[in-house]
């Protein structure tokens, strides 16, 4: 009997040890609560100070925030960007995390009065300058045509696009841009003079130069090509070449004999063939000499493959006159 009474004692003992074990995490995590919830207590938020939230909801008029804290962050429409096409619920979504300026501890209804424009201008220029020594192409959205560009918010910020920075090519309408989504590149960032200036012609150009060695690569040296004089330099003629290529054929490589200047055989338009020598750093090296050489060489072959042609036959023809002699 006493041997029972022992055994259902040790199964009580186990299971309010089992229980008191389940219940710990339980404890831990309360204690943790309770621990945040006394930091936040004891957190000054103060007018000017830059804090982060989660964001609650959003409608059209403005963005709640969670600061953990004993008050929730307002943002108005009006205070989340300088950009006039943003729109609150296109840009901004529950759980997003956002940085803003306190602007009032108090907004009379017991929230923390928040602007996300003010925060924009003291830390998108820290960025502004990163994107830019990181040479980060960025996506923007062209607002405005004003006078000698356009206009495009990075970060918040309103940035310049300059006419002559918009394409490799001459741009004469700028309100067909308006609207428009381009990749640029930021070049100029001053935070004192509030100045952003942005590129769209520096992205281009670094993908044509990608295309155009790429191209290069696939040329093989010893290839003959036909070309079209484009220029003419002191030091030899520029060719274009198929495929909007061009190379340089040096006044070395243009003729046998020797001359003094390109211009002595050469003219801009004359069409030319060109003999590939090498595309050494993404650049084409051309000769005419060297297709000259060939030229001749075969036709030698062919003067010499001719006349062994014709000895042959002439001993032949006199072998046969030998053969049929009756002596």
């Amino acid at each position: 009997m006493e041997e029972k009474e022992l055994e259902v004692k040790e199964t009580e003992v186990k299971a309010t040890e089992e229980k008191a074990e389940e219940a710990a995490p339980e404890k831990q995590e309360s204690m943790a609560d309770y621990a945040k919830e006394l930091e936040a207590s004891f957190r000054v938020i103060k007018e000017g100070d830059i804090v982060t939230g989660t964001v609650i909801s959003v409608n059209e008029d403005e963005v709640i925030l969670d600061l953990q804290y004993y008050a929730q962050g307002v943002i108005k429409a009006a205070d989340m960007s300088s950009d006039p096409s943003f729109r609150l619920v296109d840009e901004v979504k529950p759980g997003d995390t956002l940085e803003a300026t306190v602007v009032k501890t108090d907004d009379g209804e017991g929230n923390i009065l928040l602007s996300r424009k003010e925060a924009v201008q003291v830390l998108a220029w820290d960025v502004l300058k990163k994107d830019m020594e990181e040479k980060k192409t960025l996506s923007v959205k062209i607002s405005e045509a004003v006078k000698a560009g356009v206009v495009a918010y990075v970060e918040g910020i309103r940035g310049f696009i300059p006419a002559s920075q918009l394409s490799l090519s001459y741009v004469e309408n700028l309100d067909e841009w308006v609207g428009r989504q381009v990749e640029a590149r930021v070049i100029t960032v001053d935070e004192e003079k509030k100045r952003l200036v942005l590129s769209v012609k520096e992205v281009e150009k670094e993908r044509r130069e990608e295309e155009t060695n790429h191209k290069i690569a696939m040329l093989a040296p010893g290839t003959v090509m036909e070309g079209v004089v484009e220029s003419l330099m002191p030091y030899g003629a520029f060719v274009s070449l198929t495929d909007g290529l061009s190379g340089l054929v040096h006044i070395s490589q243009i003729s046998q004999r020797r001359i003094k200047k390109p211009s002595e055989v050469l003219k801009v338009g004359d069409k030319v063939k060109v003999k590939i020598l090498n595309t050494n750093n993404n650049k084409i090296s051309l000769s005419m000499k060297a297709v000259e050489e060939n030229t001749e060489a075969g036709e030698n072959e062919e003067v010499h493959a001719a006349q062994y042609s014709s000895r042959e036959e002439a001993t032949t023809s006199l072998g046969d006159l030998l053969k049929n002699l009756k002596l």
